[in-house]
């Protein structure tokens, strides 16, 4: 369409220099002509450079839409893993909750069964079931203990932890979940509450398997707290204790680097 203009708009200057063919010599004319062919070139140019940049910007806006698309797309997906774990919690949380209510009711009974010095065969099974229901729901309590952590909601975490300590002390869990507390504390910055955590794994709970992590993890909050000396001597007591560990090794290289 606009090289149709510029054709038109030359015909019309041809035809009026026909007009005007009397007044002027056939040199002004073919120069007349030359510079209307000049003039028609350098618009054609502008056109096509007009054109061009028109693809570039119509380029750059598909490529712009393509990546709010692939952006879009992977927001999606953590909304949906982010749904996912939050549903898992949940569910840990109910059955908890649930947990918690029968096994009171299965408590009160096994305290008046205790009052009352009642050793039937069938108090006995009864006794069994609660210690049963105990343990399903000490599990369940570390579940969300664990969820909390895996999900780096580390306020949860120590919420949790306290409340686990608080109501199972004797678990097999204990260690673990100290150690679950003493990350968290890492990852908040508390690293004096974090080394206190994992000190209570070495100093109480000493063939625990985490104990060679407990010390290379109190050598590395000795670290953040400028300690330099104790970290090297936390360091040098790992080595000496647990040679064949894989903490050992780490251990190591890292006092290596302390030097």
């Amino acid at each position: 369409m606009f090289k149709l203009h510029l054709w038109f708009f030359a015909g019309m200057c041809f035809a009026t220099a026909q007009v005007n063919a009397g007044l002027f010599n056939d040199d002004e004319a073919r120069e007349q002509i030359q510079q209307l062919e000049i003039r028609i070139k350098q618009l054609e140019k502008s056109n096509i450079k007009l054109e061009e940049a028109n693809k570039q910007q119509t380029g750059a806006m598909l490529d712009l839409l393509t990546q709010i698309e692939i952006l879009t797309q992977e927001l999606r997906k953590l909304n949906g893993q982010n749904e996912e774990l939050t549903h898992n919690l949940q569910d840990a949380k109910n059955r908890q909750k649930d947990f918690y209510v029968d096994l009171d009711a299965r408590m009160r009974h096994f305290e008046a069964a205790e009052a009352a010095s009642q050793t039937t065969a069938a108090q006995k099974a009864d006794d069994k079931s609660v210690v049963a229901d105990m343990a399903v729901v000490e599990s369940s309590a570390y579940e969300v203990v664990y969820a909390h952590y895996k999900a780096a909601n580390y306020q949860k975490v120590l919420e949790a932890s306290r409340e686990y300590l608080k109501k199972f002390p004797e678990s097999n869990n204990v260690p673990n979940v100290h150690y679950l507390m003493g990350d968290a504390y890492f990852s908040l910055d508390d690293f004096k509450k974090s080394m206190a955590s994992y000190q209570i794994i070495i100093t109480k709970y000493e063939k625990n398997a985490q104990v060679p992590d407990a010390w290379l993890n109190v050598a590395a909050c000795q670290q953040q707290l400028k300690d330099l000396s104790g970290a090297r001597k936390s360091l040098k007591m790992l080595i000496a204790k647990y040679p064949d560990s894989k903490a050992a090794k780490k251990a190591k290289k890292r006092l290596a680097s302390l030097k």
